[in-house]
């Protein structure tokens, strides 16, 4: 079956570039993310913590790649500078 959806141009660049990086066409990266996001909701949030319990789960390369992004910025911050 084929449908129109209509993205916004700057999250088509990223969805475009994404895809490229996997090595997929846009359509295969589309029903990845459709086939993730609907496994995601069979799945209980409660055993999901931190960051991923509020966006849910997700391939272990982009948790991994969310994750490492964190610890990035989260190793900028200056303990002394927070009271």
């Amino acid at each position: 079956m084929k449908t129109t959806v209509e993205v916004p141009d700057r999250l088509y660049r990223q969805i475009k570039a994404r895809a490229a990086l996997r090595g997929q066409t846009i359509k295969a990266f589309f029903l990845d993310a459709v086939r993730d996001k609907l496994a995601v909701e069979k799945s209980p949030a409660s055993k999901q913590t931190g960051w991923r319990a509020a966006f849910g789960a997700g391939r272990p390369e982009d948790v991994a790649e969310v994750q490492r992004f964190i610890d990035e910025e989260c190793s900028k911050i200056d303990p002394e500078g927070w009271e």
